[in-house]
């Protein structure tokens, strides 16, 4: 059974940026260095910076909990211009291709209608071909490129992915 559990406490916190630590370095290590993967994980997956997201920049996070078990994350942001930003997802490599990311899309869905947003956005590195074709999947549209700089020599090289609530 899988269920989504609000990260509250900062013990959530602390388990969330332990997640991010170990799902990161399992998936993305084929995509990206190890350097940019430990920078990226301390700037943007932090218990730092899931604080700061959460307590000054109105993201909400959430565990994926399958048969008691945290088994991954996601983190959501409603933005000024009516539509929910979908942060982060992310689940252990052991419980993948279970249906888990599926079944929060329809929670983070949910929540975009209840926060009156007509869309669900992302970014997602370009050669992160695993996680574009479960979007592709999902009906979600590509609806361009961004790259941005984000210190320390380093680049994220993206396509931004959309899905319209309806």
């Amino acid at each position: 059974m899988l269920t989504f559990e609000k990260v509250q406490t900062n013990a959530d916190v602390t388990e969330c940026a332990r997640l991010a630590a170990e799902i990161w370095n399992q998936h993305f290590i084929s995509i990206l260095s190890q350097e940019q993967i430990d920078y990226m994980v301390s700037k943007f997956q932090s218990e730092r910076a899931l604080h700061e997201q959460i307590e000054n920049e109105g993201y909400t996070y959430y565990f994926f909990v399958a048969d008691g078990h945290r088994v991954g994350y996601f983190g959501i942001c409603p933005k000024d211009d009516n539509t929910m930003f979908l942060s982060k997802i992310y689940i252990k490599k052991a419980y993948r291709g279970n249906g888990y990311a599926t079944k929060g899309f329809e929670y983070i869905k949910e929540q975009a209608k209840k926060h009156g947003c007509f869309k669900v956005w992302l970014t997602v590195n370009r050669y992160n071909d695993s996680s574009i074709a479960v979007y592709e999947h999902w009906g979600m549209n590509r609806d361009g490129v961004r790259t941005a700089e984000i210190g320390d020599g380093f680049i994220m090289d993206d396509y931004v992915y959309s899905f319209p609530i309806k």
